[in-house]
């Protein structure tokens, strides 16, 4: 059996490299990418990360060195992001037929069953061949697990001199050792916030400290996961590539909004949006529903009248269908409702999901295989135009038109990959 070699390539920046492609202008300069409603720094340049700015401050906070150091400043493009990852995740594939995207800007490739002479400079063509077909930059950490991978990567990040790519399978035992004891407990790949603080109290510094823990001990304190993750530092791959997703088992689809919400018609503009967006999620997984929940609360930060509640509905038969999931929604939302209150954030949740080719017909329901598979039809359509044309080409009127209350974005960028009055033009 070949020994598991993987790779895990990493978009640098990749919410600020998305906005880069687009603006030549920025390469060199700071650049913040924001939240939601424009609330937090979600994304930063290495040059506003030498600035000291920190992942997750608030804007306002960051307002003197905005304007000192003349930091650009975006509001998130999700679309914009989703297109440019799928545009990388496309290009990577062409390296590996194992694949798993394991986050938005994130992949791991299983390179075991290829022969290549040199891993580094594999990994430099795969750099260079991303740069190329979509001007985002990425790192590349290899090794033979996983977790070591990342480890790899979290190194290569912090030091130019290996030019975006590490392969720890070129290094010996001793040296892989000392790249490890530069990785701090935290920064290891699994170790969360209260295990890494458990572990610091028992001396565990590093991901070095954790190699040559006591498997044991580790396995009591930190479970099996804990001891594979042990394992993996090891060189023993316990973590296996998963080139398909397991089907979500809940959709969730939340956001706050732009500005207070009073009105009862609002409301169901807001919850009929969210509920779309959720049917969407739900039908790009193949899948059907058979309960809605929906929540609504207000603003808990200001010195309001507060009021918070959640209910869920049963379907009586699972789907996928928008107008239906819709109709549910409203109805749970209707009854929850409460007049004279400020709210602030709502959302849906779909629970008890199926595949969609495990419906049952019922004989003694209304509802037939007919019905459902020209409701199948519809979505599918919607869906199509939607995707080809950019999101809510088509919609449902109770979505509203106008939607005062979607959340801030004003300093949001161009389409340019997604919508065709976006696309940039050349003179």
């Amino acid at each position: 059996m070949r020994k598991k070699i993987y790779a895990l390539v990493d978009c640098n920046n990749f919410y600020v490299s998305c906005e880069r492609v687009f603006h030549a202008s920025l390469r060199a300069r700071p650049v913040i990418v924001l939240s939601n409603n424009d609330g937090c720094v979600v994304a930063r340049s290495n040059e506003v990360k030498k600035l000291g700015i920190k992942m997750g401050q608030p804007i306002f906070e960051c307002e003197e060195l905005i304007r000192k150091h003349n930091i650009q400043i975006f509001s998130s493009n999700y679309s914009l992001y989703a297109d440019m990852s799928a545009r990388v995740m496309k290009v990577l594939s062409q390296f590996s037929s194992r694949l798993e995207v394991y986050s938005i800007d994130e992949a791991f490739l299983d390179l075991s069953e290829q022969i290549i002479d040199d891993l580094s400079e594999f990994g430099r063509t795969i750099k260079a061949r991303v740069l190329q077909f979509t001007g985002i930059p990425v790192s590349i950490g290899i090794a033979s697990t996983k977790c070591l991978t990342k480890v790899a990567n979290e190194i290569v990040k912090k030091d130019a001199r290996y030019e975006g790519v590490l392969d720890f399978t070129a290094l010996s035992e001793q040296a892989t050792d000392e790249m490890l004891a530069k990785v701090a407990i935290e920064d290891v790949w699994g170790i969360g916030s209260k295990y890494s603080l458990f572990l610091m109290n028992h001396g565990i510094l590093s991901a070095k400290d954790l190699k040559y823990a006591d498997e044991k001990w580790i396995r009591r304190y930190l479970t099996v996961v804990g001891e594979r993750i042990v394992l993996e530092l090891r060189g023993t791959a316990c973590i296996p590539l998963e080139a398909e997703r397991p089907a979500k088992k809940g959709i969730m689809c939340s956001k706050s909004f732009g500005r207070d919400v009073t009105r009862l018609e609002e409301l169901e503009e807001i919850i009929a949006t969210y509920t779309a967006r959720a049917a969407e999620k739900l039908r790009s997984q193949d899948s059907l529903t058979s309960c809605i929940t929906v929540f609504i609360r207000t603003n808990a930060l200001k010195d309001t009248p507060q009021y918070s509640n959640s209910f869920s509905q049963r379907i009586p038969y699972p789907t996928a269908f928008t107008p239906e999931l819709i109709r549910y929604a409203l109805k749970v939302l209707r009854a929850m409702y409460r007049d004279g209150y400020n709210y602030k954030k709502a959302g849906v949740f779909l629970t008890k999901i199926i595949p969609q080719d495990g419906v049952q017909p019922d004989l003694f329901s209304e509802f037939s295989l007919y019905d459902y598979y020209k409701q199948a039809r519809l979505m599918y359509l919607i869906d199509a135009i939607n995707k080809m044309y950019g999101r809510d080409t088509l919609f449902f009127a109770v979505q509203g038109i106008t939607r005062p209350w979607k959340m801030r974005q004003s300093r949001l960028s161009g389409h340019f990959t997604t919508r065709w009055s976006d696309i940039l033009t050349i003179n």
